[in-house]
């Protein structure tokens, strides 16, 4: 109950312009991953209850580097960088890819990733990359289909049933939306679960 109480309290901690940067303290720490406009930095403010935690911006694509939050003494979320945003120059999309697998298969602290996928889009050939690295690593996944709030209950409840299909098991996978709190409060317990689970390899 206490972690749940302190996604109110989450205050920046610092910025990493890439892995090597990233602090190695054994802190548990929950990453948020997702294309540049699925809504991950909306997302990441709405679960924490604040305006503007993690940038929010018109031009996709912004979070560049590795962000990072304190939750509560021991536990840490991180903003990754959005990836496949068509307006930034491939070599700078293919140096965030090998940043953020890198970031999924050394990361002692990781406990679990947030994908973050518009639900309208589904999941695209870069979020399977993304969760076929978690795959490989043993990573526990948590989808969040954002933007839920621009369809129909019926399209909603479709739209859960192919993901969970297509996810299998091991990955947990809910309905989000950052405007109308939609499964907010579901959002924060798989996290805090997620944070509580032992490390990799432990």
């Amino acid at each position: 109950a206490s972690l749940l109480a302190a996604f109110g309290r989450v205050r920046f901690d610092r910025t990493a312009p890439d892995i090597r940067h990233a602090p190695r303290d054994g802190i548990a720490e929950v990453a948020f991953a997702g294309r540049s406009n699925a809504g991950k930095s909306s997302a990441l403010n709405t679960l924490c209850g604040q305006r503007a935690l993690a940038r929010t911006s018109k031009t996709p694509g912004r979070t560049q580097a590795l962000n990072f939050f304190e939750l509560a003494p021991g536990y840490r979320l991180v903003d990754l960088p959005g990836y496949g945003y068509a307006k930034v120059p491939e070599a700078e999309r293919r140096r965030w890819g090998r940043e953020i697998e890198r970031y999924l298969g050394a990361r002692q602290e990781l406990r679990g990733l947030v994908l973050v996928a518009d639900i309208r889009r589904g999941l695209t050939t870069l979020d399977r990359q993304l969760l076929d690295w978690c795959a490989a690593g043993a990573i526990a996944v948590h989808v969040l289909l954002t933007k839920s709030d621009k369809l129909g209950r019926g399209q909603q409840s479709q739209a859960l049933k192919s993901a969970q299909a297509a996810l299998g098991r091991a990955t947990t996978v809910q309905l989000f939306s950052a405007t109308s709190r939609l499964g907010v409060d579901a959002a924060r317990e798989r996290i805090v679960e997620l944070l509580l689970s032992p490390a990799q390899g432990a």
